[in-house]
């Protein structure tokens, strides 16, 4: 079966973002998705994708947004504590941005957009932890905002989740959460190196 995506049906673009003329949004790459209780599936050759990209995103000039869920403190999104912290190898560099959310769509109730705007780039490219939910829902809000997310598969991790029907796997959730994106809300490349 020949399947289309409503990106086609509406005619709108799929050609993967360039970094130089992109703002890079680096989602959640926290300690807390390294250990412990939400420790994702395949954490480790996704959080290197991320270093890689976010060489790649430096490199060409990009404007490097870094995204933290603060979730308070004693919990696992404790931004103040080293759980909740972006983790060293993809940390922050004086004059990149570092916004804080407490949604799963970066963009509600941060300057998040502001940011974006302000750096006056045509693309956006995102990637992070998890897929299936703050990956996906920023991609979704981009979307919303008139833009055209490229989000970078290998750059993104999930775990497994418990339903009423089945546990679904962490490789599923990451595949559905990217075809969600692709089929709507952007562009999805494998990895950094299939970007313009």
């Amino acid at each position: 079966m020949t399947t289309t995506t409503l990106r086609r049906l509406n005619g709108l673009d799929d050609t993967p973002a360039e970094l130089a003329n992109s703002t890079l949004l680096m989602v959640d790459y926290q300690n807390t998705y390294t250990r412990g209780v939400m420790e994702l599936d395949g954490w480790e050759p996704a959080l290197g994708a991320a270093a890689d990209l976010l060489a790649r995103a430096r490199a060409a000039g990009a404007a490097i947004i870094h995204i933290v869920n603060d979730g308070g403190p004693g919990t696992p999104y404790d931004i103040h504590a080293e759980i909740g912290r972006i983790h060293d190898r993809v940390a922050a560099l004086d004059g990149e941005a570092v916004v804080v959310k407490t949604a799963p769509n970066a963009f509600v109730g941060t300057d998040l957009a502001r940011l974006v705007d302000t750096a006056n780039k045509r693309d956006v490219v995102l990637a992070g932890f998890m897929t299936n939910m703050c990956v996906q829902f920023t991609a979704e809000g981009c979307f919303l905002r008139g833009k055209t997310p490229t989000v970078v598969a290998d750059a993104c991790a999930t775990r497994p989740l418990q339903t009423v029907v089945s546990e679904v796997p962490a490789d599923q959730l990451h595949k559905a959460a990217l075809a969600t994106v692709a089929d709507l809300y952007g562009v999805v490349v494998r990895t950094a190196a299939d970007l313009g």
